[in-house]
């Protein structure tokens, strides 16, 4: 970021929302001598970042899985501290540990060699394959996430950019008309490693079977560059952004909703809250989500067509359960797949849940012992499914707790129920109402579609002057290392603008 653009004395901006992509686009907004206030209508920093204390068992209650650190570091470094003074972290030896109903298992470690030579000997593939995957799905962030992960698309700037132009010279290379599946079924043979890789569709709530082959430059991401650790859990970003802001100056109000953003002859002035208060203001970020956005905020002013009707991604179940025992082969991260990935997807996209669903379960207290009493262990367990439709939620709870045990109980050869001493649940329905995510959408519009890049919300609006979208609904899309990103677009755009 430039410090030289810095604005006059006075300026204020508001920022609606503080999930991790609100907190840090206020971060920026002070570094450039913005007045900067937020406005939550939640007691906490954090949106879907935040934490849930259950009994001894401390969990974090949304995103589990942190990759890119350096982007949090960023915020610090454009401040003006060191990062490692306000936030550590550490590498994960262990990425993740897969398991297959067929009783097949692999432990995907940072030492690629290691990971590498048990596909091998584990599952028949070929010396190098998994390697050579990895060397074209860095080839491809190296090309592609300049474009897609980085710059506003909206843009002639971008596009006349040398690398932007240079990396457009080889997007056959890409898979972009590719589904992800397809792209995986090309690199590998056994259908395990086939299974594996498609579900790097998931981190954004896509279907592999239907999403861009684009995507298979995640495993780069998490495989090359490294899965980590926050000292502290997943909350501990939440809490050093949010303090890095408090010391520039950042105002956060608390239980505070707005209700209208203020515009006048096609120009942003501030926002309404729900109290009848105004908060006049030169600029405004949306780190809500943008279809909300439009509906509650700008009532007046007529939705994209494309915003309308624009495919809600997948959401998902959550039981978080204090479980008083140790399971030492288990991980920090752990996949239990279902025996038909494309039956799965289909059912989600039928806003069903499989019969066989596939089940994620994280336990921080693997590295942060003090999660969870000694000798415990505080699971996070996930299970991938559609939005909210109307379903009968509290009905689904009893069935899918009951597929959850019983798959336990067979992998680990246990009678999990003795062993669950507390548990709290979300699902899209109280996920909707916690963080204002339209139907309870994890990430706000899918990327089934070879085009997704392309129709997400821009981070700046076509007709409003000085209004701003920054969040897992706008461009580059949902997950911590690409909100933050949106937030780094948001500071890029107005830097022009100033």
């Amino acid at each position: 970021m430039s410090k030289t653009k810095t604005v006059e004395e006075g300026k204020k901006a508001v920022v609606i929302g503080s999930g991790v992509a609100g907190l840090a686009v206020a971060v920026r907004l002070a570094v450039r001598g913005f007045e900067v206030v937020v406005f939550e209508k939640n007691a906490k920093a954090g949106g879907k970042l935040t934490e849930l204390q259950l009994s001894n068992y401390r969990f974090d209650a949304g995103p589990s899985l942190f990759t890119m650190p350096q982007w949090v570091d960023e915020l610090f470094e454009i401040a003006g501290e060191k990062p490692q003074e306000h936030f550590r972290y550490n590498r994960l030896p262990v990425v993740c540990k897969y398991f297959w109903q067929n009783g097949k298992k692999l432990e995907v470690s940072a030492d690629l060699g290691k990971t590498d030579k048990r596909v091998v000997e584990e599952f028949g593939e070929k010396p190098g394959a998994l390697g050579n995957y990895l060397q074209k799905s860095r080839r491809k962030y190296e090309l592609a996430g300049e474009i897609f992960l980085k710059r506003p698309l909206n843009r002639l700037k971008t596009w006349s950019d040398k690398k932007v132009i240079r990396a457009l010279g080889h997007l056959g290379k890409y898979d972009l008309f590719k589904s992800l599946h397809k792209t995986n079924r090309s690199h590998f043979e056994s259908p395990e490693m086939v299974q594996l890789f498609d579900r790097y569709a998931t981190y954004n709530g896509s279907d592999p079977h239907r999403c861009s082959g684009m995507f298979s430059m995640i495993p780069h991401i998490e495989l090359h560059e490294g899965a980590y650790a926050p000292e502290g859990g997943m909350y501990a970003i939440t809490e050093a952004i949010y303090q890095l802001g408090r010391k520039l100056g950042v105002r956060y109000v608390f239980g505070e909703e707005v209700a209208e953003i203020i515009h006048q002859k096609n120009r942003v002035k501030g926002v309404e809250l729900k109290s009848g208060e105004w908060e006049l203001a030169d600029l405004v970020v949306s780190n809500m989500d943008v279809q909300l956005t439009y509906e509650k905020l700008l009532p007046e002013v007529k939705m994209p067509r494309l915003r309308k009707y624009e495919e809600r991604s997948s959401s998902g179940f959550i039981f978080y359960w204090g479980i008083d025992r140790n399971f030492p082969q288990l991980d920090v991260h752990n996949i239990f797949f279902s025996k038909d990935y494309r039956k799965e997807f289909e059912a989600i996209s039928r806003g069903e849940f499989s019969d066989d669903p596939t089940i994620y379960v994280n336990i921080t207290s693997k590295y942060n012992p003090a999660d969870a009493p000694g000798g415990c262990e505080n699971w996070f367990v996930m299970i991938n499914g559609p939005n909210d439709s109307g379903q009968n939620w509290d009905e689904l709870r009893a069935e899918l707790r009951k597929k959850v045990v019983e798959r336990m109980n067979t992998v680990l050869n246990v009678d999990l129920e003795n062993y669950i001493e507390c548990e709290e649940v979300l699902d899209p329905v109280r996920l909707a109402i916690k963080t204002l995510s339209a139907d309870g959408a994890l990430y706000g519009s899918s990327s089934n579609s070879m085009m997704a890049a392309f129709l997400r919300q821009s981070n700046k609006h076509s007709r409003l002057k000085n209004l701003y979208f920054c969040g897992g609904s706008a461009h580059p899309g949902g997950g911590i290392p690409l909100c933050l990103s949106s937030a780094r677009i948001v500071d890029e755009l107005l830097a022009e603008d100033l």
